[in-house]
Formats: C-alpha cells, sequence, structure tokens
C-alpha cells in the first residue's frame, strides 16, 4: 500500500480543495505507500502535472535514522537488508512542518512512506492509502526489474518483504481513505480530487 506516506495544503480559493499528504493548514493528503509498486510516485508527477504542488516525499524528505529519534542512523554490520532499509526510512520532520508553515500554495501532496509518521501526521487533514492486490503488485516489481535488475524487489529478500508487509499492513496508518491503485492513472488522481472536493464541501455544509 502506498499512502502516497505518507501532507499539507490550504483552500484553494477557487476549487475550495485540501489536500492531505504530509502538510498542514487547509487540506492535505498523504499517500502513504505501504503497497510496494502501488503507483505512488505516478500519482504524485501527475498531481505536479495538474498543477499541484506535490512532495516526492521518498526523494525530497528520507533519510535513514531511528523513527522515535529522528537520529541518523547507519546498520551494525555490513550491508543493510532490506528490512532494515524499510524500518529505518524517515522523513526530515523539520524539513514537513516548513512545508506545513508555508502560506503560498492553496494544496500541497505529500507523498511517499515514513516510518516516523506518527511524529507529523496531526498536521495533515487526511490520509490517502494507495491500494493494489498481492497479484497487481507482484506484476508491477517484475516489470520493473525486468528493466532493471537492481530495481527493488530483485532480491528474493525484498520480494519477501514487500509481500510482508502488504500482508501485515504495518507501517500504513490508521483510518487512511482507501483508493484502488489498479485503476489508470488519470482515473487515480481524479478520485483523489475528488475525494478532496467532497470533505471540503462536507466542512462547509
Amino acid at each position: 500500500m502506498e499512502a502516497t506516506e505518507l501532507r499539507q495544503s490550504r483552500r484553494h480559493p477557487a476549487a475550495q480543495e485540501r489536500a492531505i499528504n504530509q502538510s498542514g493548514n487547509g487540506y492535505q493528503k498523504l499517500f502513504d505507500r505501504r503497497r510496494f509498486r502501488a503507483g505512488k510516485t505516478a500519482v504524485c508527477t501527475e498531481l505536479q502535472r495538474r498543477g499541484y504542488q506535490a512532495i516526492h516525499g521518498d526523494r525530497e524528505l528520507v533519510y535513514r535514522g531511528d523513527p522515535e529519534t529522528g537520529l541518523p542512523t547507519a546498520p551494525e554490520t555490513g550491508t543493510p537488508t532490506a528490512t532494515w532499509m524499510s524500518e529505518h526510512q524517515i522523513w526530515d520532520v523539520q524539513k514537513v512542518q516548513a512545508f506545513v508553515a508555508n502560506k503560498e500554495e492553496a494544496v500541497t501532496f505529500f507523498c511517499g512512506s515514513s516510518r516516523n509518521f506518527a511524529k507529523f501526521i496531526d498536521l495533515f487533514d487526511g490520509v490517502f492509502v494507495l491500494e493494489v492486490d498481492l497479484d497487481t503488485m507482484n506484476r508491477r516489481i517484475d516489470e520493473r526489474v525486468a528493466l532493471d535488475p537492481t530495481d527493488f524487489g530483485g532480491k528474493p529478500e525484498e520480494r519477501e518483504l514487500a509481500v510482508r508487509l502488504h500482508q501485515t499492513k504495518e507501517d500504513i496508518p490508521k483510518n487512511g481513505i482507501i483508493i484502488d491503485a489498479t485503476a489508470p492513472l488519470a482515473g487515480v488522481v481524479d478520485e483523489i480530487l475528488s475525494k478532496c472536493r467532497e470533505a471540503d464541501q462536507g466542512a462547509h455544509s
């Protein structure tokens, strides 16, 4: 699942939309990428194409650290395992807070996943979770690995981790809005924006 993780946004004066994604002050959108290959990166890029501020959290905010303290950390021995990498993938809380404090953008979407989402999730108005079934996830991993054998999922331990997290949902925020990410990309983004409008209308009814 992708919560496309993991939001901040402000009311757009015309569209009156809010976003939920690790940002704040208005409606914010967090795509908590809890399902590997659920389409978080593609959704983020499409939101940008449509003129929204969308943050690729797994590129712009991420580092390896302790989810509780936020201190950077490294594996005790040798090359880090896929599990260690996953458990220590966190976002820079100060950077998230800075985006939330920015009043210039009407809506901001934070896309990605982080193990320390509990440290900033209350800044957001909501969370979207991109959901795909196990077969779709495995097919998308196979397609990526066929193009680049070094991509995530090319190693057995990485595939096992993806399957385990898909089953346990251990790294997904509770009460997220589920979005069917098996649909075409345009439809997925349309659904997200539709949910934003519904929430904004409900807040003013």
